[in-house]
């Protein structure tokens, strides 16, 4: 992330990302509905996902404290996790804690009106101090299906160095994208919306390629004619660029 700054005192600077990853599937019967939420829930159950924010935090090189986490009826699961970024005993604990923690939430979603489901999964990083929640963007991305993918990275605060003068950045940025390996940017598109005064970045992210068999739940695509293939695919793309844009598409 750059040299290391001399500072007074505790690194005060809060650093938050925060992003929804989407994964969409196309589930036509209510069984087909019920088994791809089923499947999901089992998938990405808070046991899961405390190994995967357990992970994260030694990636960060942060220290877990407390772990809490539920699963929900009828679905869905939530874990959060408090860390120190310092070892226990470590100078600089105390009075931090509360600012540094790791969350995931999941959102698994069909209606019965129509033939696409959704999985949603809602993930904060917060840290204060030298260790940055960006070191572990792309480990998360890689740990589900993201067929979208918004982020948004904020620096609160200030801290000073050893002459009293402020800081309001420690590590240089112009982009989330900077920080997502090659491999996966080029598997998608995607556009930034950043205030650089205020230190708040924002990227969107949607897949370039659908590959239909990987949207299909139990079904094989040659099961389907080439009409219904274009029309589902049609239908997942459709639900993909409203996810993205924010907005129904008519």
């Amino acid at each position: 992330m750059g040299e290391k700054l001399s500072l007074y005192g505790f690194n005060n600077l809060t650093k938050a990302l925060s992003f929804n990853i989407y994964d969409i599937c196309y589930a036509k019967s209510p069984q087909e509905k019920q088994e791809y939420i089923q499947y999901i829930d089992d998938q990405y159950n808070s046991e899961r996902l405390t190994k995967i924010l357990r992970d994260v935090t030694e990636l960060i090189g942060a220290q877990v404290l407390s772990i809490s986490k539920q699963d929900y009826d009828p679905q869905g699961a939530s874990v959060n996790v408090l860390i120190a970024d310092t070892p226990l005993g470590g100078a600089g604990v105390h009075a931090h804690l509360d600012k540094s923690h790791v969350t995931v939430h999941t959102f698994p979603e069909s209606h019965p009106d129509n033939d696409i489901s959704t999985f949603r999964v809602d993930i904060d990083v917060a840290t204060c101090g030298e260790i940055s929640p960006l070191k572990a963007l792309n480990h998360l991305i890689g740990c589900f299906d993201s067929d979208i993918i918004i982020i948004d990275y904020r620096v609160r605060g200030f801290t000073r160095d050893m002459s009293g003068k402020k800081f309001y950045l420690d590590h240089e940025i112009t982009s989330i994208q900077d920080f997502i390996e090659d491999s996966t940017r080029k598997r998608y598109d995607a556009i930034d919306v950043n205030v650089y005064q205020s230190n708040i970045f924002h990227t969107k992210m949607i897949l370039k390629e659908i590959d239909l068999q990987q949207y299909l739940f139990n079904k094989d695509v040659n099961e389907l004619n080439p009409e219904e293939q274009e029309s589902i695919t049609r239908e997942l793309r459709k639900e993909m660029l409203e996810i993205y844009s924010g907005m129904n598409i008519y």
